[in-house]
């Protein structure tokens, strides 16, 4: 009995080890070095021979030239660590024509307590994702973790205004009051 067991599982992990190292596969599709600039020159690339007979001389290689040294000077040109937030001038007015009054509703409280997003979709796909997620008895921390996910990525935050946290308690509270309903 105990040979058995051990037996199957010998050949389990066989398996198993088999199929790890199948999926890991070889070197191949890994760079394990830099890699070098060096310019290379084949025979049929080299220049023609003067006379049919000879052939021809393959060209010498001759190494890449090294990069230069650049000073640092990187420290002065360090990239934002947030794009700046689109200002409300450059945005475009949305059509709302074909938004219910509950639409409307709900972006105008929005607006009234400062947020005013770049597309009613993202706004009014949040209190959707609200609703739902109250419906379902989601927990408030998943909630405002999408909801802050979703106000901070909108062209037209601006974090400098208030905390990404404010705004998405804004929005699910905004939901709640006005879209849940």
């Amino acid at each position: 009995m105990h040979r058995i067991r051990g037996k199957v599982f010998g050949v389990a992990v066989a398996i198993a080890a088999t199929g790890l190292l199948a999926g890991c596969g070889d070197d191949d599709s890994t760079a394990t070095s830099t890699p070098t600039l060096t310019t290379t020159a084949t025979s049929s690339a080299a220049a023609p021979s003067s006379q049919e007979g000879e052939p021809a001389s393959p060209a010498p290689e001759s190494p890449a030239p090294a990069p230069e040294q650049q000073p640092e000077q990187q420290t002065e040109t360090a990239a934002p660590e947030r794009p700046q937030p689109v200002p409300n001038e450059q945005i475009p007015e949305a059509d709302t024509s074909g938004l219910s009054d509950k639409d409307k509703q709900f972006l105008a409280a929005l607006e009234e307590k400062g947020i005013k997003p770049s597309s009613p979709d993202i706004a009014l796909s949040v209190a959707t994702y609200v609703c739902q997620g109250v419906a379902a008895g989601a927990a408030e921390s998943d909630l405002t973790t999408f909801v802050n996910a979703m106000a901070g990525s909108d062209a037209a935050f601006d974090p400098s205004k208030m905390p990404v946290e404010e705004a998405g308690r804004i929005y699910i509270d905004t939901a709640k009051q006005t879209y849940c309903q």
